[in-house]
């Protein structure tokens, strides 16, 4: 698939068939597309935690308040230790460059699972401290966005998106 493609068939995807598993090949490239994302100083403070058995799944979805999440066949907890950051690049790093580091890594994986044909939608309004708890993150590694991943079983239309001229300043 085209990258442009890739781009334009990226959906946000709250239904997921239960019909299709999704394979251990299938979370290596979406976790090797992640750790090629870049990283300030590549210092890759990212922490993936792979979470596939039901029991794992119902509990993650009952800490985030949206149980939906559940239904996917794999969900990817991408966490940040900030503490290399923060000793490289002191507040900036610890407060920023993680949370940017962490973001391009999320956008990776979004990506790369439209190029398998997968699904997913990004999650991050929950409660920090509970998603940990679930799925057994030790502080300073905090929980930065969920992604529930599977094969859609819904046809989602593309989100309305604001025109470029109204976001965008040329100098």
């Amino acid at each position: 698939m085209e990258f442009s493609e890739v781009i334009s068939k990226r959906r946000s995807v709250r239904h997921f068939s239960n019909k299709l598993a999704v394979s251990d090949s299938n979370i290596y490239a979406l976790l090797a597309a992640a750790v090629s994302a870049p990283s300030a100083g590549n210092i890759q403070p990212w922490r993936f935690f792979v979470v596939r058995s039901t029991d794992a799944r119902q509990r993650l979805a009952a800490a985030l308040s949206q149980r939906w999440a559940a239904a996917a066949p794999v969900v990817i907890v991408v966490a940040v230790d900030p503490r290399p950051c923060a000793a490289r690049f002191g507040d900036r790093g610890e407060y920023l460059y993680s949370i940017q580091d962490t973001a391009a890594a999320v956008t990776s994986i979004l990506l790369a699972a439209v190029d398998q044909g997968l699904a997913s939608c990004w999650i991050g309004a929950f409660n920090e401290t509970a998603v940990a708890e679930a799925i057994g993150a030790v502080p300073p590694v905090t929980p930065v966005a969920v992604l529930p991943i599977g094969y859609s079983a819904e046809s989602a239309d593309r989100s309305a998106r604001r025109p470029l001229d109204e976001v965008t300043t040329w100098l």
